[in-house]
């Protein structure tokens, strides 16, 4: 990685944020994935779910078992996981697949059933998570390395974070919350310089907020 840019060679020469370290499967997922405009009201669910997971532990060991979370949370159909019972926490407590944590575990079905809510009163999850999305005033000119480093939070996580927390939601810190928006849009995170960050850019002047 050159430690001033933060940008990293890949296996085609081509420089890109460095946090994938190359790796296969990390590495596709920050060309085709990261940072990509989102609007599937499951694919959001899926992610701020698994940011909870997250917490403690890497991007990466929740990846490597992404597929093992869809087929034990019915594919984040938001409905059939907030139907859930107690019987469907101890079977996913013995699920050696996932992150086996009572807390997050609870946390998700209790989640389910506050996006539902949130869901129907606001049109879609789309809906009221974009209205949160930053005006180019609260967003720096350039993102280089010093800004991602410094800025784990931003005033717009820590809102939607606090409106989360009064809803019921569990699991939605700040800092999940803002690893939330890199992930599914709402930010253009990659790095100046990497051959995402254009991409992205292309990608979000395009892209039809939904309302």
């Amino acid at each position: 990685m050159d430690e001033k840019t933060g940008l990293l060679a890949g296996p085609d020469g081509i420089a890109r944020c460095f946090w994938h370290g190359n790796l296969p499967d990390y590495l596709h997922y920050h060309d085709h994935e990261w940072g990509r405009p989102v609007t599937d009201d499951r694919k959001l669910f899926e992610k701020i779910c698994l940011e909870g997971f997250q917490s403690g532990l890497s991007w990466l060991t929740i990846l490597r078992k992404r597929e093992n979370f869809r087929e034990a949370f019915a594919g984040f159909d938001i409905d059939k996981i907030a139907a859930f019972t107690d019987e469907d926490v101890e079977r996913l407590l013995d699920n050696a697949g996932i992150i086996r944590h009572r807390g997050k575990i609870v946390s998700t079905i209790n989640n389910a059933k506050r996006a539902r809510e949130l869901a129907d009163e606001a049109g879609s999850l789309a809906a009221w998570f974009w209205k949160f999305e930053p005006g180019p005033d609260e967003r720096p000119e350039i993102f280089d390395l010093a800004h991602l480093r410094a800025n784990p939070t931003t005033a717009v996580s820590v809102r939607i974070s606090k409106e989360l927390k009064k809803r019921g939601w569990s699991f939605v810190g700040p800092t999940t919350v803002y690893a939330f928006m890199q992930a599914m849009g709402l930010v253009n995170d990659h790095l100046e310089g990497c051959v995402c960050r254009e991409q992205v850019e292309a990608e979000r002047r395009a892209f039809k907020r939904p309302k």
